[in-house]
């Protein structure tokens, strides 16, 4: 990006349509996780915060939430009382599911235990008969306690990540059968139900993943010299579009995992951990975009399922502010492309490794597990509060209005150019983490706003690293001390922690401007107020003291 931002609008022009593709979705471990208070007072902060509209998340169907289950007679037993009691909270919160259907029911499992500490049963069922019965059961239940016209604003998604082993001990044929039962299934309680896959993970340079099977020997990554000459796809996906038209199977939404990594195998079976460039995900959303575009189903929607700057529930990174900064360049670069982005996941109440050792252990959360908020809900937030029209993107910063009031938010990041890859793993500590926040210097930042109403106010909010005072939460455990583990003071004070705020005006004659040296991984929300204007009348383009 450039070394100078310097973004400039006038409040009248013309604007398009900015559909927040980053708000509609979010990831959560696994349905069972969902029964919990913590994760359930979680999910009203990041929904009301951050303007989530769904959440996905595993194990619909694991042995935990009891749906399913072979009486003596070999009959399926079906209870859908804890399956109710989560998704009455969740539409309580005014979020819907984005519905993972898998993995298999214990009773159902070809292999058990295959996957997560949980035991995630990943492979084919042994009944698709069975299966779908189960799939139009589940689906007939929710039709009748929720009504067809909302259940038809849901999403239906056929497993998870059936190219990896743990996850689907199969072949990619076994998930096309597994994927057509799924969907005539579905269809035939109603067409408008939306069904989509292969939900596939991750993007991949080489020819590993063209057969039936993963061929382990065909890492091409760990001889590369540079990654991102590299030509990187989708797994599966276009083979599955051509194969749904062949059999004419419904796509409603494709759906993939576009982690900007890989984590590769060498020829002796050792992995590594490979992180692409900084426009990884920006790429990749184009790459989704143009294959959906020229294949059989051009109208499909699309819906990256999981996503995050690296695909590790222990990476220190996680924490820090310089994820935030990430998530904003990414999604900010990649508007246009795709209808949903979701982050992988809004809280750190999640056990594919077990419970977390530390309240900050590099776990995915938005918000840790004592509902503390990191760098990466603010992120989430700031980008919530963009308007619903684009008036100005430049490298680093973007100028958008609200249709219904006209009122003008900007968001500017500095993203340093010493960090060409996207935020790199830091994993067994934050020594990584911590020499990534370490680089870059920083960069000047003017704001230019004509049109605006005489004396308007806005706030400003700095996402800056090094200090509580700038919303970097591990700064502000830090400050007290690092205390491990937290006593209830800690948490109520740090869940406290939030950005620095200002306030600043436009001139009498309606213009604003705006300065600041912007430092290295700091992320800048300037938001026009709603309310009439305040009598203390400050110099315009300063902060109001």
């Amino acid at each position: 990006m450039t070394s100078i931002l310097t973004p400039r609008a006038d409040a009248a022009d013309a604007g398009e349509p900015l559909h927040h593709f980053w708000s509609v979705c979010a990831g959560a471990g696994r349905a069972a996780e969902g029964l919990r208070a913590s994760w359930q007072e979680q999910l009203h902060q990041v929904a009301e915060g951050c303007g989530f509209r769904y959440v996905r998340f595993h194990g619909l169907f694991h042995d935990d939430m009891f749906v399913y289950r072979q009486g003596e007679d070999g009959q399926a037993v079906l209870n859908f009382q804890y399956v109710d009691d989560l998704f009455d909270r969740l539409l309580d919160a005014g979020v819907r599911p984005f519905v993972e259907l898998g993995f298999s029911p214990g009773d159902l499992a070809r292999e058990k235990g295959t996957i997560f500490w949980w035991g995630a049963h990943g492979s084919p069922p042994t009944d698709l008969v069975a299966w779908a019965s189960l799939v139009s059961a589940t689906v007939r239940h929710w039709v009748a306690r929720y009504g067809i016209d909302e259940v038809r604003h849901w999403y239906f998604e056929v497993w998870n990540e059936p190219n990896l082993d743990p996850f689907f001990r199969g072949t990619r044929a076994e998930y096309y059968d597994l994927y057509a039962a799924t969907a005539h299934a579905l269809k035939a309680i109603d067409p408008a139900l939306r069904v989509g896959g292969p939900a596939t993970s991750n993007f991949v340079p080489d020819a590993r993943f063209d057969g039936d099977t993963e061929d382990k020997s065909g890492h091409v990554t760990v001889t590369a010299d540079n990654l991102d000459a590299l030509e990187w796809r989708p797994v599966w996906l276009e083979h599955f579009l051509d194969h749904c038209a062949r059999e004419r199977l419904p796509v409603d939404f494709v759906s993939c995992h576009p982690y900007p990594t890989d984590w590769a195998l060498d020829h002796h079976g050792q992995g590594a951990h490979y992180t692409r460039g900084a426009d990884a995900t920006r790429q990749d959303l184009a790459t989704v975009r143009d294959i959906v575009g020229k294949s059989p189903f051009p109208d499909a929607e699309i819906h990256l399922t999981e996503w995050s700057s690296t695909p590790s529930s222990r990476d220190h990174t996680h924490d820090h502010p310089q994820a935030a900064t990430f998530v904003v360049r990414a999604n900010l670069e990649s508007i246009g492309l795709v209808d949903s982005l979701a982050y992988w996941t809004f809280t750190d109440v999640f056990e594919e490794m077990g419970a977390g050792d530390t309240a900050f252990h590099g776990g995915f959360g938005l918000v840790n597990q004592q509902g503390i908020p990191k760098p990466t809900y603010h992120a989430y937030r700031f980008l919530h509060a963009l308007g619903d029209e684009l008036l100005v993107r430049v490298p680093g910063a973007i100028v958008t209005r609200e249709a219904a009031t006209g009122r003008i938010t900007t968001l500017a990041y500095h993203y340093p150019p010493e960090m060409p890859l996207a935020v790199p793993l830091s994993t067994p500590d934050r020594t990584v983490a911590e020499q990534t926040l370490a680089l870059g210097a920083p960069v000047p930042y003017t704001l230019s706003l004509t049109g605006l109403p005489a004396r308007a106010a806005f706030t400003v909010e700095i996402l800056e690293p090094g200090s509580a005072a700038g919303g970097d939460t591990l700064a502000a455990w830090r400050e007290r001390g690092a205390p491990e583990p937290l006593s209830r003071e800690d948490i109520s004070a740090l869940r406290r922690t939030a950005p620095r705020t200002e306030t600043v005006r436009a001139d009498a004659a309606g213009e604003l401007t705006y300065e600041r040296q912007l430092a290295p991984w700091s992320v800048v929300l300037v938001r026009q107020d709603d309310g009439g204007l305040d009598q203390h009348v400050g110099v315009p383009g300063h902060p109001i003291g």
